[in-house]
Formats: C-alpha cells, structure tokens, sequence
C-alpha cells in the first residue's frame, strides 16, 4: 500500500525514528511484527535494492500509522532514508512474523534488548500500558552509552508509572555512567533476577552476535530452549 512519510526525529545519537502516515488505509497486526518498506526513486542505490524489512516500534492502537527506527549507517537505503523529506511517498506491506507478544499473562517475562533491539520491545511495552495488560516484565537493556540509548526516558517512565515493569539499564563503555556498566551474561541476569533463571520466559532482540551470547549464556545456566525466544537485527 502506498504511504507517505509523516514524521522523521532522532531519538538517540545517530539513530532516527520514521512514522508513515498510511494514507486513510488502517492494519491490524500484533506486538513484535515487521513490515515491508520500499523506497520509490531513493537519492542513493546499491544492489540490495530499495526494499528492507523492519521491526514496527509504534503502537498497533497508533492507527493509520507504522512507525519504524534504525541506526543510521552508511548504506545506501539507510542514507536514502535519512535524506528523504517529510512527505516523500513510499510503498509498504501489512506486519507479519511470529516474534511476538506472548499472550499468557501469567508467566514471568524477561525482555532482553541489545541496542537497536529495543525497538520491537518498544512496541510491546507501548501497548501493554496503553491496555492495562497484567504482565510481568524486567526489560534489560544494553547500550555503550546513554547517548546511543533509544526510547531512554520514555521507558524511565513506562517503568514509572507500571509497578510490574522493572527496567536493568547497563551502558558498557560509558564512564558518566554509574550504573549497570557488564555485558549480559548470566552472573548479570542472576544479580537482578535472582538465582532461578529458569524460571523466566526469555525474549531476545539485537544484533546477531549479542543474541547468540545471551542464548548461550542461558542455555549454560540451564534454561530451557523452549524458554527462549531470540530475534536477532541484522544490519542492512
């Protein structure tokens, strides 16, 4: 379907956030999903080609909209993106994918997020508060500095306002930081969740070798592979 770019915004240090206006048109989709976006007659071209596919981070209740964030890097759509003025037309396809919001709202969560991963945990938490949903959930989020952490004080105060929100902040190469400062591995986990891992649901989102760290660090600790549920972000 065709839409058309409404807002364009840096939310943390080379890292831009881009709302589609859908132009009438309306979809449903669940907490988690990515969609289609293609950039029609991009500034820049390479041969991946104008079309990528990227983690929705607003809201499904955010009607009549997709909302999408990305670290800038020196690509050819990512540049594109990055230049293209609000009102630019692009074309894009209704969320799909299976990393999604659990329904049962009776386990215990842990979300996971490793940099721009925080963005499809961005959207859950968006819409777990705006329902009033009974989850339980401690997000662990890992940036190199507060400078490059998206969505910060937005979260801050998710946490705030939600009693069953507990947020583990660790910058890893920031030293204003005086805070969490390890990577996550499973002496972290334990330090803030308690000795039985186990007995959490693992949700996991970044890049692909953090992913693969935190799974291997779990699966060392004993937690089941049906407790974990990795999504890893390659770049583009």
């Amino acid at each position: 379907m065709r839409a058309r770019i409404k807002e364009k915004r840096e939310v943390a240090k080379g890292t831009l956030l881009v709302t589609f206006d859908l132009l009438g048109q309306e979809v449903d989709f669940k907490p988690g999903q990515y969609f289609w976006v293609t950039l029609l007659d991009p500034p820049y071209e390479d041969d991946k080609g104008p079309r990528r596919h990227i983690t929705v981070v607003t809201s499904p209740n955010e009607r009549g909209v997709l909302g999408l964030c990305t670290r800038l890097r020196d690509t050819a759509f990512k540049r594109s993106l990055a230049e293209l003025p609000v009102g630019t037309e692009v074309d894009v396809e209704e969320p799909k994918g299976n990393f999604l919001l659990p329904e049962e709202t009776d386990q215990r969560y842990v979300f996971i997020a490793g940099g721009i991963g925080i963005t499809v945990f961005r959207c859950m938490l968006r819409y777990i508060a705006e329902e009033k949903l009974d989850y339980r959930v401690t997000l662990v989020y890992s940036n190199r500095d507060r400078e490059s952490a998206a969505f910060l004080d937005e979260l801050i105060a998710l946490e705030r306002e939600n009693p069953n929100l507990e947020l583990v902040l660790t910058m890893t190469a920031d030293s204003s930081w005086d805070g969490e400062t390890r990577r996550i591995d499973a002496q972290l986990l334990r330090d803030h969740l308690g000795e039985e891992l186990q007995s959490f649901i693992y949700l996991i989102a970044g890049p692909p070798a953090m992913v693969e760290g935190v799974v291997g660090a779990l699966q060392g600790a004993g937690v089941p592979d049906a407790q974990l549920r990795p999504n890893r972000f390659s770049g583009y």
